[in-house]
């Protein structure tokens, strides 16, 4: 029987309840919109699987409403070091336990604990509801006005109709299939094993992760809990080892006590992008949209980053009637972001392998001098996570200005109590001076309904200030998720881009309540 419905029955259908569906549901929560999740497993799948993160997924996190439960499963790591065939180290890159965005840089955890965190906090929201134990068997069709969702479960098939369809369903996405999406290959295939141990013994590690640039026998190494540690092999032709004497080199000589292996796996680790991650309101997320394989723990965080670029885009077209080309700016900005991290992972991949053609001695020569190249590895270090390129949302003026970066994320004092930025500054766009603002900055604050705030004097250590003289500029423009949009360069007075991105950003039926409504007069006024 066909029903028709003349409105979407809900805002936001998310197909998959892992982390980067239950988080994209929470960050839309937190906007007032309300999103149902549909998930073919009943409960979190108990076995370890992606266990690390950096300290931009942990601002994510928190902007979830789950930082401090994070924080409370997370231990920090030093970071990664690539070592050859007899483990001695030929480079390492440091992460610090206070990055950018107040955060540890990087962090390892167990994905259940994770999960578990995750769908605590949704159960909290009424905005939020989880289907379980269903299976998505259709999406669209493809038109203008709500999408249909179709799904099965014990009592048989029901139909949803969406305003936006999120496909967080993975690397075998129903959803992919349905917007006609293909992967590109970026040309990386090989087999591992992945090993996660329970142990008391006393495990060589420099609490950090290992890479072994070993081709007989990569390997990757990190402890993940206090006793808690996780290995992964490229599989060879023919037998394999024993677990132990695969792990051997990590443990004392003559350890004969307690040792669990929670999980064995085979994976075959892939680097592809799709080719299209959006048809009309149907748009890919995660493993859906992008594959990496795992060398520099990347791939959850790829996921998480989607899904807060997106849902702030997405609640400001559903509730204030921005401009649907905000929508389009989603894959333009995430699509290459992902592709350079993939690449990242790559190339590391390729270094611990060596590949299997005749120069790939050459290769591991030229790896090992470069590494002791003064500044390389903190150079390297420093790019896992590159500005967004020019765009709509992201205005370019200076060749190494702040556009595209993220804003850091001190430890700040308002009305009288010491807090992180992001949560002081809510869920907004805010201008931040480095002193008192304009007449100008204020009119466009007005005019967008935002604060233009000096940060003299408003974190403890001067970093806000400190960072914008670096960035030489008196002024920038934070979107919600806190990059830089525009910039007022040092001696200038005004943003230049002020009409072009406005229009992405207009107001076009009443706005939530919270908001204010873009004036055009006023605009026009300060974008002179």
């Amino acid at each position: 029987m066909t029903i028709e419905h003349n409105e979407a029955d809900v805002p936001v259908v998310i197909i998959g309840a892992g982390p980067v569906g239950v988080t994209a549901a929470l960050l839309l929560a937190r906007r007032g919109v309300r999103s149902v999740v549909l998930e073919r497993h009943q409960d979190v799948y108990p076995l370890p699987r992606a266990v690390a993160t950096d300290d931009e997924v942990r601002r994510i996190l928190q902007a979830a409403g789950v930082g401090e439960e994070f924080t409370a499963i997370a231990r920090p790591a030093n970071g990664l070091r690539l070592l050859d065939a007899r483990h001695r180290v030929m480079a390492e890159f440091r992460r610090t336990e206070h990055g950018l965005h107040g955060y540890p840089q990087t962090s390892m955890f167990d994905q259940p604990e994770l999960e578990r965190v995750l769908r605590d906090a949704l159960a909290r929201h009424p905005e939020c509801e989880l289907r379980g134990g269903v299976e998505v068997t259709g999406i669209g069709p493809d038109t203008e006005g709500p999408v249909r969702v179709t799904y099965r479960d014990d009592d048989g098939e029901h139909h949803l109709w969406a305003e936006a369809v999120l496909g967080c369903d993975g690397a075998n996405s129903l959803t992919r299939e349905a917007i006609g999406a293909v992967w590109e290959d970026l040309r990386f295939e090989e087999r591992w094993t992945v090993i996660d141990i329970r142990t008391t013994a006393d495990v060589r590690s420099w609490e950090g992760v290992d890479q072994v640039c070993d081709p007989d026998r990569p390997a990757t190494f990190a402890r993940i809990g206090e006793d808690r540690y996780r290995w992964e092999f490229r599989l060879r032709e023919g037998a394999e080892q024993p677990v132990r004497e695969l792990i051997a080199p990590w443990l004392p000589p003559s350890h004969e006590g307690d040792f669990e292996i929670i999980r064995e796996a085979q994976y075959t680790f892939l680097a592809c992008v799709a080719d299209r991650w959006r048809s009309g309101r149907v748009f890919l997320l995660g493993d859906a949209a992008h594959l990496t394989p795992p060398f520099i723990g990347q791939g959850l965080c790829a996921g998480l980053r989607d899904a807060y670029n997106l849902t702030w885009k997405l609640a400001r077209v559903l509730q204030q009637g921005a401009s649907e080309r905000l929508l389009d700016t989603y894959e333009s900005e995430r699509k290459p972001h992902a592709r350079h991290m993939i690449r990242l992972a790559v190339v590391t991949g390729w270094a611990m392998t060596g590949g299997q053609d005749s120069a790939a001695a050459i290769r591991r020569r030229a790896l090992a001098a470069a590494c002791r190249i003064p500044g390389l590895t903190e150079l390297a270090s420093r790019d896992l996570s590159p500005p967004l390129t020019r765009g709509p949302l992201v205005r370019r003026r200076l060749r190494k200005g702040l556009a595209g970066m993220h804003c850091p994320q001190p430890w700040i004092t308002a009305d009288g109590r010491r807090t992180r930025l992001d949560e002081a500054l809510g869920d907004s766009f805010t201008i931040l001076t480095i002193t008192d603002p304009s007449p100008s900055l204020n009119a466009l604050a007005h005019a967008l309904g935002i604060r233009a705030i000096p940060v003299t004097g408003l974190c403890d250590d001067g970093t806000l200030a400190a960072w914008l003289r670096a960035g030489r500029a008196d002024a920038v423009l934070l979107r919600p998720d806190r990059v830089v949009m525009d910039v007022v360069p040092t001696g200038g007075r005004d943003f230049t881009g002020t009409r072009d991105w406005a229009s992405l950003l207009h107001t076009t039926r009443s706005p939530h309540p919270s908001r204010r409504t873009v004036d055009d007069s006023l605009l026009r006024s300060v974008s002179r």
